[in-house]
């Protein structure tokens, strides 16, 4: 698989020499909030990488260091949870290195990306109830609100959806 390249920024899969900026990101109090706990050792995120790969290779997971095009990274990003017709994303962080766009493009990334390479019909995600500014985001976007738990709320988007905030933000991502 290519990178995947925009305006600003692009994706890349994450290799066993990210694991201490993995860490430094789901360490880091203005971005672990929302997430689910790590240990927070390097080793041990080496280790989960290399397991991980095998599950790149058999194309069930995908998980990205977002970087500017520079090369500083600066988020992460994952797709997961592929059933026949729909995939999951999350471990979605942009730190302070990011780019005004980034949210914007890493999202239209990972759906073009999961639309027109994986040929998924729809994305289902989940985003934790008290991570305001998320749920807002995907709101903007174009996700519709399809249930919630007592954690999350839960959301749905289209391709359709998606080529509507293509449209809308060609100016801004090019």
């Amino acid at each position: 698989m290519e990178t995947l390249v925009s305006k600003t920024i692009k994706l890349r899969l994450v290799l066993e020499s990210d694991a201490e900026f993995i860490i430094s990101l789901r360490n880091d109090e203005r971005y672990n909030k929302h997430l689910s706990q790590t240990n927070g050792d390097v080793e041990t995120q080496i280790q989960w990488i290399k397991e991980y790969k095998n599950k790149e290779k058999n194309k069930e997971e995908y998980y990205f260091i977002v970087e500017r095009n520079d090369g500083v990274p600066c988020g992460t990003v994952r797709l997961y949870d592929f059933n026949s017709e729909s995939f999951c994303w999350g471990s979605w962080i942009l730190n302070t290195e990011k780019t005004r766009y980034s949210a914007i493009e890493s999202a239209l990334l990972v759906y073009k990306y999961a639309f027109e390479e994986l040929k998924f019909q729809r994305c289902h995600f989940d985003v934790r109830k008290d991570n305001i500014k998320v749920n807002q985001f995907h709101l903007k976007f174009g996700a519709t609100k399809v249930g919630e738990t007592g954690k999350d709320f839960l959301y749905e988007i289209y391709p359709d959806d998606v080529e509507r905030m293509k449209v809308k933000y060609k100016k801004i991502v090019g």
